[in-house]
This record gives C-alpha cells, structure tokens and sequence, in this order.
C-alpha cells in the first residue's frame, strides 16, 4: 500500500477511535433536559423566593376574590338604597309640596325631581299621576321636530328603576317618581362605578407590589438561610480534600447554628483523631525501633564473630525480645479496650476489698523499691463493673507511682464513698505534675520525665488502659499534682444502686465479687 493510500485510513481509524464524549450534546438531549426540569431541580435559594412569591399571590387572589364578592353583592345593594333613598325623599317633598298647591302639573309642585335630577349626576327623573300622565321627565326629548313627538330615555326593565309613591297626609296616592341611573343596570351612579373600578385596579396593583416584595423578602430570607449551610457545605468540602483545620465557626441558638456548632466538634474530634492515629504511628516506630536495632546490632555482631553468643549477650537480646512482647500485648489490650473487643463483665464489686488484694500483692514490690505504702477503705463501697478490668487499672496506677517516686517516698491508696461515686485514689509524693503534664498524661508513650530512660519509665501506655476502662465503666479519672511534690490520680466509678438493678433483679441477681478484707490498714 502506498502512502497515499495509508493517510486516509489513518484518518479514518482516528474518526472512528474518537471518544464520542467530546461531541457536543444534541438539541434533541438538550430538550429532554429541559423537559425533565423539575422543583427540586431549583436551589433553595429560588424555590424559596417562588414559594414566598406565590404565597402572596395567592393571598392577593383571596383578597380580591372576597372584594369583588363585596363590591358585586353588598356594594351594589348599598348603591340602590341610595338611589331608592333619594327617590323616596323627592316623592316626599312633592307630597309637602302638592298639599299646598293641589297639583303635580304645577312647576313648583315638581320642582323638587328637577333639583334631584340637577343634583345628583347621572341620573333621571320622572314624576307621573295617579292617572298615569307625566307632569315631569328630566330625560325626555323631542326625537321628531316636526311632529312634536317626545321621547323618555326610561329603561324598560323595572327591576333598573327605583319607584316612590307621592302620598299625601290622608294616605292617599296621587302619583309617583321614578328615578334611575343613565347606563346602569344596577342605580349605580358613574362615580360610583369609577370608583369600584379605581378600587379594582389598586388591589391589582397592591397584588403586584406584594408579591415584587415577597419575592425580595424570599430572597433575602434564603440567602440569610442558605449562607450559613454554605459555610457547612465548603467545610465539608475542604475536609474531604484532606483539610481537616476547616471549620463552620458557626454560633447562635437557631438550628443551623447549632449544627455548625456540632460539625466544628465533628471536625476537631477528626482532627484530634487522625494527629492522634498519625502520632501512635510516628511513637509505635520509634518505641520498636530502640529494641529492634539492640537485638539486630548484638546479633549481627554474634555472626560476624565480634561477639560471642555467650549467656550475657543472649540475655540482653532476651531482654529485649520480652520488652517488644510487653509493648505489643499492652497496645494490643488497649486496642481491644478502645474498639470494645472484650465484652465487660457485669458484676456488684466491693471495691474496698478488691483494692484490698491488689495492695496486698504489691506490698513487697513497693518495699523493693524503698517506698512504704498505706492502705485506707471505707465499708461498703460497691460497684457495678469488671472486677479484672478495675484491678487492672488500679494496679497501673500503684505501678506508676512507684516509678515516678524516688527512694524513701510515700504512696497512699484510698477508697471512698460519695453521693454517686466511689472513688479511688492513689497519691504519691514523687516527681509530680505540672497543669500542662496533667493535660498530656492519658497520651499514648508519654512520659512526665523525660530524662528517664525507657525501661524504668514504662512503657507509656498503662495511664491510656487506665482511661479507657473508666470510661468503659461510665466514669472518670481526675489528676491532681505539684511539680516536685507528686501526683493524685482518681478514679470515679459510679455507685451501685439496688433499687436501679431491681428491674434485673427479678431476672437474675447480678454476681457480686468478694474478697478477704485486709488485715491491717497501712504499711
């Protein structure tokens, strides 16, 4: 194949590979998106504007609605007691009148349907006998000069004219006066219909005026709303970016306020947490680094023939070995504690007495350390929780005061009874707290002195096992102490309470945990 032949089939290989998402849409797709438009396709910020914009049009509707009713119904009928009231009143005064000159043809007889007719625009007027003859007509009109004849512009339906008898003193009827309203099917005057019409069109105009406000008022109204769920929204967005400092800063006692508030703790609480998941393993390396490069030096040494694999060298690197299994398996059981691993025991436990055996098993490890120890338990101070898992915190506690308290120091151990809680205590008179320690305490591999080396100081995890199984137990731990004159850590548990647990038990009493009381309160 020549190359001549070759470029037009790359051509067309191009055409054909070509993603069809770069073509651009059809009018026919375009259509159908326009068609499937929809309410919930609008913002907030719209729908709320158009909600408040219909609400006033509808209201307008009402309103006018009810206004014409009134203005078709009562308006009307007022109207025509007018006009029927001013034709009543002229067919009184021809009565006065006529007494006096004893004839409707006298001018002066009907000269009150002449000023009725003057006075009051828009209207005519007619007086006719008791023989049907018209004395007097304000709409009559010659239609042909040359024959004379007259015309009255009367409507012919009745039910368009207000008729009054002319009645004399003796209740005897010697005509009567017709009045009606020149275009008018209902004796309403011209002004009258002006103004129903002017008041027709002020209610259109206050409908549109209403509903340009309502808009502007829903329009105000939502962004006011929508700004702060906004702020909500580009948060969100800047945290799932990796941002995890982005905050609402929203605050108010409204809802929406409320809500910032609790995404802010939300996102502290991330945050808190990712430094805190990013910190343990940054930690866990480096406390496993120290023990895997002593064992990985003494061993390398070993093979090379530096050093011999006598019983010292094996001791140290079995030393090492038994350190690295303390670390995992204590940050195994905190892992465990934290992800509620290990279902909590539910049992009424005499905390004096358990405390009891615990000081008990570490009197001669105190005594070791040159400490002295002493025991105090008020009676009766019971519990509901794990008897091990409060064992096990109280035994890290008296561990850890015997590390922080040089020779000849002092720990006290107590149990007492409040109103809710029991407590705990163990106080030391070591190296002590500042306020800042105190916040960093329950941290993973912290230690209050730094200089101290690793294996005296502990691991760094036994106040962080101490934590979560107090909070497993719905309690507390406070921390009191004074740089250089120790530290007073407490545990609060709740109070077992009978008449709470009676519900349980009549299923099932639950298991108390006793133990041997002390033979003697201190060392």
């Amino acid at each position: 194949m020549t190359e001549a032949e070759a470029k037009p089939r790359i051509l067309e290989t191009a055409e054909e590979v070509a993603p069809p998402a770069t073509s651009s849409p059809s009018p026919a797709r375009k259509t159908r998106k326009h068609r499937r438009l929809r309410w919930s396709d609008f913002s907030y910020t719209t729908r709320v504007t158009l909600a408040f914009a219909l609400i006033a049009a509808m209201t307008a509707l009402v309103a006018i609605g009810v206004v014409s009713f009134v203005w078709e119904q009562h308006f009307r009928t007022y109207t025509a007691d007018n006009m029927k009231t001013v034709c009543q009143t002229t067919a009184d005064r021809i009565a006065m009148l006529y007494e006096q000159s004893g004839s409707l043809w006298d001018p002066e007889t009907t000269k009150p349907a002449a000023q009725a007719a003057e006075l009051t625009s828009g209207v005519g007027v007619k007086v006719i006998d008791d023989e049907g003859e018209v004395p007097f007509d304000s709409s009559v009109v010659i239609e042909e000069q040359q024959s004379g004849t007259m015309r009255s512009f009367e409507p012919p339906d009745r039910s368009q004219v207000a008729v009054a008898p002319i009645e004399i003193h003796n209740g005897q009827v010697v005509g009567y006066v017709r009045l009606w309203v020149y275009g008018s099917e209902a004796l309403m005057r011209q002004p009258d219909q002006e103004f129903r019409d002017n008041s027709y069109q002020a209610m259109f105009i206050a409908a549109a005026v209403a509903i340009v406000l309502a808009s502007c008022i829903g329009f105000l109204f939502a962004r006011n709303l929508v700004a702060p769920i906004n702020r909500i929204m580009g948060a969100a967005r800047a945290i799932g970016k990796g941002d995890l400092s982005a905050r609402t800063n929203l605050h108010g006692e409204d809802e929406v306020a409320r809500l910032g508030e609790t995404f802010d703790a939300m996102a502290e609480s991330v945050e808190k947490d990712r430094d805190l998941e990013r910190r343990l393993t940054t930690d866990v390396a480096h406390e496993l680094r120290t023990p895997l490069m002593a064992i990985q030096a003494t061993v390398e040494a070993m093979v090379d023939g530096v050093y011999e694999a006598d019983e010292e060298r094996l001791v140290t690197v079995n030393s090492e070995i038994q350190r690295l299994s303390r670390l995992v398996n204590a940050l195994l059981k905190l892992s465990r504690l934290e992800n509620r691993a290990d279902p909590m025991k539910e049992e009424v436990v005499n905390v004096g007495e358990l405390i009891a055996g615990i000081v008990a098993t570490h009197e001669m490890f105190v005594s070791d350390s040159g400490l002295t120890l002493e025991y105090q338990a008020q009676p009766d101070v019971e519990v509901v929780g794990d008897a091990d898992m409060i064992r096990q915190a109280t035994a890290n506690l008296i561990s850890n005061a015997v590390r922080y308290t040089p020779e000849g120091g002092h720990i006290q151990v107590s149990v007492r009874k409040g109103d809710i809680m029991a407590s705990i205590a163990v106080k030391d008179t070591g190296i002590g707290l500042s306020k800042e320690e105190a916040r960093m305490v329950f941290s993973r591999f912290w230690r209050a002195d730094a200089g101290r080396t690793r294996e005296s100081g502990g691991l760094g995890v036994g106040l962080a096992v101490v934590k979560e199984i107090v909070d497993r137990h719905g309690g507390w731990v406070q921390v009191e102490g004074e740089k250089g004159k120790g530290a007073c850590f407490t545990i609060h548990i709740p109070l077992f309470d009978p008449e709470a647990a009676s519900a349980r038990d009549r299923k099932g009493a639950l298991p108390r945990v006793g133990h041997k009381k002390p033979a003697k309160s201190g060392k």
